[in-house]
């Protein structure tokens, strides 16, 4: 089983009367990346910010790879990649000069600088841009250079603050890539989105905070087991025209199928429904074009646990 790279037990942090984290416990591997979900306020940021070592909790106890980020703040730091939501670079250096900068700011001679700087800048493909001044790039150009900055010395851990957000749709599967490799090589990455189709396809374990808490495994259980939609369609007719005959063939009442645009919405209390149902459908011989999850399942078990189910 792999260690985890991220600790957290029991830490909470108020500011005055706003309890922005109040009981968050949690772990994350190394060689898999963590997705962390939750909505506006739940404290996602501000624990990211703790991690980081740039904010202090009011309690608790925090390990990253091993290292307390309040009592060692280098220490952290030296083996920790950080990257904002916002990238607050210097707007008058250029991709490059950024990348480089930082490098120094790690201890990074010269010469290394400037070659782990041409590297991310591949990477991340900002090479066209390298010399350009970071206040003329778009929102994911300057999140793409904040993934090289965070990257810039080689951390064994990375804390990302919805580094998809203003990306392209390739740029976003690059980010997919490029986080994959890095979780395979032994790395632990802790990311936070609130792009969840993307986190899905990207995380090996998730996180979820609901009002400052992480919420525990068996309620994450029970919220991820609970029925969910099933997107069916026909390859030979509209959705009006499908529903009757889907509905025989599942012996359903035909008015209790939705209709969404093109698509017959199908609840099904498990997977193993849902997969029996399509079996039906196909034994009924009925043409099926597409048959899937209206939701992800970190989607469905998010609503779920946002709408307070227990």
């Amino acid at each position: 089983m792999s260690t985890p790279g991220i600790v957290a037990r029991g830490v909470k942090r108020s500011f005055g009367n706003v309890h922005a984290v109040r009981d968050v416990t949690l772990e994350a591997r190394e060689g898999a990346v963590t997705g962390l979900v939750g909505p506006n306020g739940s404290g996602k940021t501000t624990l990211l910010l703790m991690l980081a070592s740039l904010l202090q909790p009011d309690e608790g106890e925090l390990r990253i790879g091993g290292i307390d980020p309040i009592a060692d703040p280098a220490g952290a730091r030296g083996v920790l990649g950080w990257m904002p939501d916002a990238l607050g670079a210097w707007q008058t250096l250029s991709a490059r000069e950024t990348i480089v900068t930082t490098g120094r700011l790690y201890d990074l001679d010269k010469e290394r600088s400037a070659a782990r700087a041409a590297e991310l800048l591949s990477i991340v493909g900002l090479e066209d841009l390298a010399d350009a001044p970071a206040r003329v790039l778009s929102r994911g150009q300057k999140q793409r250079l904040g993934l090289a900055r965070a990257l810039v010395h080689d951390p064994q851990v990375l804390l990302l603050d919805e580094p998809a957000s203003g990306l392209d749709p390739q740029a976003r599967i690059d980010l997919r890539l490029l986080l994959r490799r890095l979780a395979a090589e032994g790395r632990t990455i802790l990311i936070s989105s609130h792009i969840l189709s993307e986190l899905e396809e990207v995380v090996d374990d998730a996180v979820f905070l609901i009002a400052g808490e992480t919420v525990s495994a068996e309620r994450v259980a029970a919220a991820a087991s609970r029925g969910r939609m099933w997107r069916l369609r026909l390859a030979d007719r509209d959705a009006t025209a499908a529903a009757l005959p889907v509905a025989q063939a599942l012996g359903w009442d035909v008015n209790h199928i939705p209709i969404e645009r093109r698509d017959l919405l199908l609840h099904f209390a498990t997977d193993t429904d849902a997969a029996a149902g399509i079996a039906a459908l196909v034994r009924a011989g009925l043409p099926v074009a597409e048959f899937s999850a209206a939701t992800g399942l970190l989607e469905h078990t998010f609503l779920d646990l946002e709408g307070g189910a227990r």
